[in-house]
Order: structure tokens, then C-alpha cells, then sequence
């Protein structure tokens, strides 16, 4: 029996750009996500994740998620520095919104930490509210 690998090893953007930063860190700041009204996302161990000159993305433990608001979709995307991300698509009430929610299940080593979290596209949701926890 051979075990899954915990992560999808060096990522190859890393290699032809060691300048491009990403950085991850656990603030402890209370992170809340609002769709169509709801809180549909709480947690105090999000990890805030700042990759070059983006604003950062805020990636909560899949558990502080409301599961039964998402339907994962077959859309994917690759990035050269976090490997192969997975999409969902929410839905609270009569409001949907495809492919707003994303994972990188098998990041590459260098952001390993993000691993059983789930992102959200700001621009998406009602708000993504970050407060002192």
C-alpha cells in the first residue's frame, strides 16, 4: 500500500522565480464570511496568505465552513507557486455564485500549510470581515 503524498513537492514557479514571496502566517484575527446575508465562514485560525503585490487571501480550516452551501464544480486552475486548485460553488438562498470558492488539496511543499483550507473570492461575498479575535 503506497500513502498519498502530503503535499505535490517543490513548486516549479519557485525554481524560475525565487523573488516571487508568498508568505503564510496564522494571525489569530477572527475571520468571517458573509454571503447572501449569512455568515457562511467562521474561524479565529485562518491562515493569511500574501503572494507579491496581491491583496491577501484569507484560507479558513474546511471545518469552520458551512459544507452544505458549496458544490464542488469540475473547474480548476493551475498556479506555478501553489499547485492545483479546486473550485466550489456557493449557494445561500437565491443567491449562487460559481466557482467563488477554491483549495489547494495538495499544495506544492512550499505553501503546504494551506492544506484542508478553503479560500473565498472576496469580490464574491457580502464582505469577508476581519476583527481582533
Amino acid at each position: 500500500m503506497t500513502a498519498s503524498p502530503q503535499t505535490a513537492g517543490p513548486g516549479p514557479g519557485f525554481a524560475s522565480k525565487p523573488e516571487h514571496a508568498i508568505t503564510l502566517e496564522r494571525e489569530g484575527k477572527r475571520v468571517s464570511v458573509v454571503f447572501n446575508g449569512e455568515t457562511i465562514a467562521e474561524t479565529t485560525e485562518a491562515i493569511t496568505l500574501r503572494e507579491a503585490n496581491y491583496p491577501p487571501v484569507y484560507y479558513l480550516p474546511r471545518d469552520a465552513v458551512r459544507a452544505e452551501v458549496l458544490t464542488r464544480t469540475d473547474h480548476g486552475t493551475h498556479c506555478p507557486f501553489k499547485g492545483d486548485a479546486a473550485y466550489w460553488t456557493i449557494e445561500v438562498g437565491d443567491k449562487a455564485s460559481e466557482n467563488a470558492v477554491w483549495s489547494y488539496e495538495i499544495p506544492f511543499d512550499e505553501v503546504a500549510e494551506i492544506k484542508d483550507h478553503i479560500a473565498f473570492y472576496a469580490d464574491r461575498m457580502d464582505a469577508i470581515d476581519v476583527t481582533d479575535a
